[in-house]
Formats: C-alpha cells, structure tokens, sequence
C-alpha cells in the first residue's frame, strides 16, 4: 500500500474516532434521572468579569446518587454560580445553603424518559450521518489517489471494501452506545 493510502485511512480513522467521541461527549450531558457531574460542563459563571466554567472554580461530588453537591472554591461567588447554573436552562434549580449548592436531580417521569431516549437516537443518527460524509470524502480521496498513482482496479475495490469496513465498524459502535445510553435512561 502507498503512502498515500496510508495516510487516508489513518486521517479517516481518526475523524471517525473524533465523532465517537463527541457523541460520548453529548451523551454525557443528558440527564438521565441519576447525577452526573456532566451537565455542568455547559454552566459559565461571571467570575469577576471573566466568564469561567464552573468545573474550573468549584468541587463536584455526587451525594447519594441523585443529587449534586457543589463546593466552590471562593464562597463569595455562591450567588453568582446559581445564576450561572439558572442561565445554562439544564432544569435543576439550585438549593444554596450559603457554603454549597445542592443540585438535587428529580426522577424522571417516562414521558420525559421517551423524550430524552428521542433526543439520544438524534445524537446517534447525526453522528452515524458524520460517519458516512467522512466515508464519502475518503471514497473521493481513494479516487484522486487511483488517478495519480494509477491504482489497479482490483486495488481501488480492496480499499473501498475497507473504508466500508471501517465506517461499518463505527456505525457499530454508535449503534451499541446510543442503545447503552437508552438503557440507562429507561432504567428506573
């Protein structure tokens, strides 16, 4: 195999692994009636000026598996952080007792458990769509490559066999996380 080739699955692989991630990512962020110190990774709180991320400025603990216990490192920002936590709309008020902030998750009713699994199989399809533009633009690449070093047919077909491999791998593997995370939703 080429150079050239070589490089294509490699940057391919990698851009496919990338979207896994961020799936992984936006996963972690959905609330699924247990607490997860994630959610906040979206909450910025005016820190004298500076918009900072919460996780920067405080201690996050899970406190009996539903509710979240946030100890910021500067109490003098308590008020600040709840504002913060109000303005990030992640629909958990906050219960400040003047040291910490209290996050406590309510259980989920199963209409709202359908809409979450929903928005979970959203988050899927568009990375499986990811998936598959990636598949394209190595399927153009594999072409100018064909051209400019005159591939053989029998080796452009090998190696669009593989990156159908590869994407087939991928599609797998968002297949059995979105199912995981639907799992854990449903899950009472």
């Amino acid at each position: 195999m080429t150079e050239a080739l070589d490089e294509l699955f490699l940057f391919g692989e990698e851009k496919m692994e990338k979207t896994i991630n961020q799936l992984h990512k936006e996963f972690g962020s959905v609330r699924s009636g247990r607490a997860n110190p994630l959610i906040l990774d979206k909450v910025v709180v005016d820190y004298y000026g500076a918009p900072t991320p919460l996780r920067q400025m405080s201690q996050v603990t899970v406190q009996d598996g539903t509710t979240l216990v946030i100890t910021p490192y500067d109490k003098s920002i308590i008020k600040e952080i709840e504002k913060g936590i109000i303005k990030a709309e992640i629909g958990i008020t906050p219960n400040s007792d003047g040291i910490c902030i209290r996050l406590p998750f309510p259980p989920l009713t199963e209409e709202r458990r359908r809409d979450i699994v929903k928005d979970v199989k959203k988050m899927g399809e568009d990375a499986k769509v990811a998936i598959r533009n990636i598949r394209r633009d190595m399927t153009d690449d594999l072409k100018k490559i064909e051209k400019s070093e005159n591939l053989p047919e029998d080796a452009v077909k090998d190696n669009q066999d593989k990156i159908q491999k590869l994407t087939d791998k991928y599609t797998g593997i968002i297949d059995k996380s979105v199912s995981d995370k639907e799992k854990e939703v449903m899950t009472v």
